[in-house]
């Protein structure tokens, strides 16, 4: 099968940003739509799909409203689940915590919150059930880098080894696993910050 290719966006600055949002519904701010939006103008994409928190959602929505697109919504591509740390700023949870948890994020998941391979599974999923045709995602930087470890087994060091700043754009050329139900491959093509 062909190859297409897959632009992964991280939403724009949210109205607080800093903190673990996770499945916080944050608003974006308007600067951090135009951002994405501009970032959007060189891209080529047949599709648009994104997380369905706001923060990646109205982004998307202003692209597709510019490019004549109508998006869709998958919860698969959200953010990890920071359970009972959602919302609060790293500063906020006792240290030893949260050093455990970004030491090893699948033995020390935030209390009540998702573990770190869960997240990679149900992106690996998403990522899977794409269509053949150079997409656009809207998403959030957790699951661009779920995405990386699905696609070409990065372990904890690799997946920090790159800045992925608000509307940063990973662009991957991936092709489909054949026969199905094989994974895919893919290829680094492009990081636009």
């Amino acid at each position: 099968m062909s190859a297409f290719v897959v632009h992964l966006m991280r939403h724009g600055a949210p109205v607080t940003p800093g903190l673990m949002l996770g499945h916080s519904d944050a608003p974006v701010t308007p600067a951090g739509i135009a951002a994405c939006v501009a970032q959007a103008g060189a891209l080529s994409f047949q599709a648009i799909v994104s997380s369905d928190l706001q923060r990646a959602a109205v982004a998307a929505d202003a692209i597709g409203a510019r490019r004549g697109i109508a998006g869709t919504r998958d919860a698969r591509w959200r953010e990890l689940d920071f359970g009972v740390w959602d919302g609060l700023a790293p500063d906020a949870v006792d240290r030893a915590a949260i050093g455990a948890f970004w030491d090893d994020p699948d033995a020390n998941p935030p209390p009540g919150g998702e573990r770190w391979s869960a997240l990679v599974a149900r992106v690996g999923a998403a990522l899977e059930a794409l269509p053949a045709r150079d997409t656009l995602i809207v998403t959030h930087g957790g699951a661009i880098r779920a995405a990386m470890a699905h696609l070409f087994g990065f372990g904890q060091r690799q997946i920090w080894a790159f800045d992925l700043p608000y509307a940063a754009v990973a662009t991957l050329r991936v092709w489909p696993g054949s026969p199905p139900g094989l994974a895919a491959s893919a290829q680094i093509v492009g990081l636009s910050t």
